[in-house]
């Protein structure tokens, strides 16, 4: 039998997000690192689901649109980042293909779907203990700086393939939608109050 773990709000104390010292309650500022102390933030959850839903927004239109514009002997074509996993799986770049499509399809998607689950899984633990949901947060967390891949290929191949009517790659709208919807859920987890998860 487990023993159960004793939260900081429960002892009467207020831990720090940003250093984690602990203070008593009637704290107003951390001691160490001067940040405002609050048990809870109330209004948490709310923010998550405000950057969530505007991520959400900007990733359906970083799929429909051309994410890179290559004009090669003035041949201009366009290329989706579906389409480009399919292009590069059709000329035998396997593996290039399976990191493109991890990273513009599988990753974001998945995130969607942790954030959406820990905003709606809050206090209760049906399918998840409240270790696995706090696992689940820092997976969610780690794995944001490392979501904007496509956009530094991009950014790299059009500073690098400019010779003018001969080849030139540009970046299209979808790369700015991506960005942006990389942006987003990044701040929809850092809004996530991740104590909440271990409150009853």
């Amino acid at each position: 039998m487990s023993e159960r773990i004793l939260t900081a709000r429960e002892a009467g104390l207020v831990a720090c997000t940003r250093c984690g010292l602990v203070h008593t309650p009637r704290t107003q500022n951390c001691t160490r690192c001067g940040a405002p102390l609050v048990s809870r933030d109330r209004h948490s959850l709310q923010r998550v689901w405000a950057w969530w839903i505007a991520g959400l927004i900007v990733y359906i239109p970083a799929n429909l649109y051309p994410m890179l514009l290559t004009n090669t002997l003035g041949t201009r074509t366009r290329s989706t980042i579906l389409g480009g996993v399919v292009e590069l799986w059709a000329h035998g770049d396997l593996p290039v293909a399976l990191i493109v499509f991890a990273a513009s399809i599988v990753i974001p998607v998945g995130k969607f779907l942790a954030i959406a689950f820990l905003a709606m899984s809050i206090n209760k633990r049906r399918f998840m203990s409240v270790h696995a949901q706090h696992r689940l947060f820092e997976v969610v967390e780690f794995i944001g700086r490392w979501s904007m891949i496509d956009v530094f290929v991009v950014a790299i191949l059009a500073s690098l393939v400019q010779f003018s009517f001969v080849a030139s790659i540009n970046p299209g709208i979808a790369a700015i939608c991506f960005a942006l919807s990389v942006i987003f859920t990044m701040k929809a987890a850092l809004a996530f109050d991740p104590r909440t998860i271990w409150d009853d």
